[in-house]
């Protein structure tokens, strides 16, 4: 019972945020007009300054053991190479094609998988998800865009100019290298004997906290104004093979290899649940809509695998404690 209230706990204040949104698109108080344009801030602004925290609060790399990375980066390119083919056969539309695709590998992890590891495993479990999120967000961005630039060139051949120039544009991996730079300066400032942090300048450390503190909130708010019940209909069959892909098919693929290759640690574990079984990333609705993809057919899959990943979350940290893993 303690793992269902758990797992129910980690994604419902999710899903009460975006009915939140949705209600006040009925009210009249979230037009579908200003809900496009917040979630143009929440993209180029709230995201990335968040990102950029979450990287700059990472105290040791040298902590960090290679082959757990190494792990959930794999698997997830994997799934990504994966998934491109099976999309071009069940999918005619680009633009849906893009989605579906991201469908698969882009966990919510920033929002979700951070302090749903925390809570499987404690600061240790904490610590493993954030030294991962450095490399993981990263590698989720770039796939997206990768995928979002290929799917909506036609029948163009895509260049590798153009995906290298979209990675480079895109705020989300412009706020991670941001905090990769500040780490090395930080880093560097150890070297030489210096005693100084970012954190210790108050006004510009605060400020970046309010904007990241806004990113989660407005983002699941924007997605509930966004979010259309007479679309269910006309997208059925999308939304049926997303959820499923997203939380049936990533977590068994991804939490059963990692026990069959018994090697890692339960804090490990810990991230790997936050990274295979969460839903797909609320980010992934602003930057579709910002690169030409099908953002309302990704909300619905946002939402959708949001509801039911606590199913998934429940079964895989239930199944890792019977097997003494937890």
């Amino acid at each position: 019972m303690e793992d269902i209230i758990f797992a129910i706990n980690a994604v419902l204040p999710i899903i009460l945020m975006i009915m939140v949104g949705y209600i006040l698109k009925k009210l009249g108080l979230l037009e579908e007009e200003n809900a496009k344009k917040l979630n143009t801030l929440v993209f180029r602004i709230f995201l990335p300054v968040m990102l950029f925290l979450n990287v700059y609060k990472i105290e040791d790399f040298g902590a960090i053991d290679l082959t757990f990375v190494f792990y959930a980066v794999g698997i997830t390119i994997l799934l990504f190479l994966i998934g491109i083919p099976v999309m071009h056969v069940l999918f005619k539309d680009n633009r849906q094609r893009s989605v579906m695709l991201q469908g698969i590998f882009r966990a919510n992890y920033a929002l979700v998988g951070i302090p749903l590891a925390e809570s499987l495993f404690g600061s240790e479990g904490s610590i493993m998800a954030s030294l991962l999120s450095a490399f993981i967000v990263p590698v989720f961005n770039i796939l997206a865009v990768i995928c979002l630039t290929v799917f909506s060139a036609g029948d163009k051949k895509p260049s590798l100019k153009g995906v290298l120039i979209g990675i480079a544009k895109n705020p989300l991996i412009q706020g991670i290298a941001c905090g990769l730079l500040a780490l090395g300066v930080r880093a560097a400032f150890v070297q030489l004997d210096i005693d100084f942090r970012l954190s210790q300048i108050t006004p510009i450390y605060k400020t970046l906290q309010n904007l990241s503190s806004v990113a989660t909130p407005l983002s699941l708010l924007v997605l509930g104004a966004r979010f259309e019940l007479s679309a269910i209909p006309t997208l059925k069959k999308h939304i049926i093979i997303g959820t499923i892909n997203r939380t049936v098919i990533v977590p068994l693929i991804g939490i059963s290899v990692a026990v069959l290759l018994n090697r890692f640690s339960g804090a490990q574990f810990a991230t790997f649940v936050s990274c295979f079984c969460t839903p797909v990333a609320v980010s992934s609705v602003p930057m579709s809509q910002e690169m030409g993809a099908d953002a309302d057919l990704m909300g619905q899959l946002v939402v959708w695998t949001t509801v039911f990943s606590s199913l998934s979350i429940f079964i895989a940290s239930y199944v890792l404690k019977a097997i003494g893993i937890f």
